[in-house]
């Protein structure tokens, strides 16, 4: 019996969900809830991207092999040290009749669920790819089940842009629906304070999102935070934010800072958007009491951030963005198409990869 969440195709342990399982199976045939995706184009999520860069000294070559190495033993691209994975472009090869996904053989699609929970096949080594960038050309097949989400690629776009559009899709729009509820408990209230959003990250694929979803949402101010100068200056030039902040995100007490001087107080919502581990602490205290963080890195520890505001004595909520909310992608996509700046920002990485 197929399973729709795809427990028949977990090789080992037995008993648990594709995406906590060692090993999956990626046999090609597939079962008539199942879809089978030719794939084009891999992405990788950054924080795994970064390990293993950093893991390699930036050795292409050493990357290429380890995600290679990766993809063989597990059936999935599931990386050891971060857990993630990314997600990938391809086109449909064969639908199973009794699929709900609503997809045809020839829709060219991107995967909206993580390749961590994804069986997949690599059939030419990785050979178009320099392991330098996190877009990744491949050829292989990737299996979708009944619960997997898919979202067909518009025409009018140019592939690895929607790809890296829909990579993060689910932050610009848990983004939107965190501010615009706090923007709406305040017109009830009759509260004028404006809300203010920091977006920890801001010049990144998911940070742009974030903040061009925040505007659109209400918030009256937001700063965007970088690391280095470079960033800071596109990310001024996209005009996404009302105030663009430098500052390191692994240090609390500079980071708290540079958002209370940009907002003139704590942050209502913080966003976070970096790829590096350590940066809970620093989020915590930027963010008013009664407010929110939101992370969306996979490089965040839960530990470190519960027990961090426990130790801050911070009355705010955290929320793990999970990378879906319904109509993500729609909207991700028509930030893209509408805020100028955000497509700057994502054609100059593209073209830097």
């Amino acid at each position: 019996m197929t399973s729709p969440v795809g427990l028949h195709r977990v090789v080992e342990p037995a008993g648990v969900l594709p995406q906590a399982a060692w090993r999956l199976d990626t046999s090609a045939a597939i079962a008539p809830n199942e879809v089978r995706i030719r794939v084009q184009r891999l992405n990788l999520d950054a924080a795994s991207f970064r390990q293993l860069s950093e893991k390699h000294g930036g050795d292409g070559d050493a990357v290429r092999a380890e995600v290679l190495e990766i993809i063989s033993t597990r059936g999935k691209m599931q990386n050891p040290v971060t857990g993630s994975g990314g997600m990938l472009i391809g086109t449909v090869e064969e639908a199973g009749r009794r699929s709900p996904l609503g997809l045809r053989p020839g829709d060219r699609v991107a995967t909206l669920v993580s390749l961590t929970l994804t069986p997949l096949a690599v059939t030419d080594g990785l050979a178009r790819w320099d392991g330098r960038s996190e877009q990744v050309p491949c050829d292989g097949w990737a299996i979708l089940f009944a619960r997997s989400i898919a979202a067909v690629l518009p025409d009018d776009e140019d592939p690895q842009l929607s790809l890296a559009v829909l990579d993060v899709c689910g932050a610009p729009a848990l983004t939107a629906r965190v501010v615009s509820r706090y923007v709406e408990d305040r017109r009830r209230a009759g509260d004028p304070t404006p809300v203010r959003v920091a977006v920890i990250g801001g010049a990144g694929k998911s940070g742009s999102l974030s903040l061009a979803a925040a505007r659109r949402a209400g918030a009256a101010r937001t700063v965007g935070v970088v690391p280095v100068q470079a960033e800071r200056d596109a990310l001024t030039a996209a005009g996404l934010a009302s105030v663009v902040a430098l500052a390191d995100a692994r240090d609390p007490v500079a980071l708290s800072t540079a958002v209370t001087t940009a907002l003139g107080s704590p942050a209502d919502v913080t966003v976070v958007c970096v790829d590096v581990p350590g940066c809970e602490h620093g989020a915590v205290l930027a963010t008013a009491d009664g407010g929110t963080v939101i992370f969306f890195s996979m490089a965040t520890s839960f530990s470190a951030a519960a027990l961090g505001a426990e130790g801050l004595a911070a009355d705010v909520t955290m929320l793990v963005g999970n990378g879906y909310v319904p109509g993500h992608a729609e909207l991700a996509l028509g930030l893209l198409r509408a805020e100028p700046g955000v497509r700057r920002l994502f054609a100059t990485r593209i073209a830097a990869d």
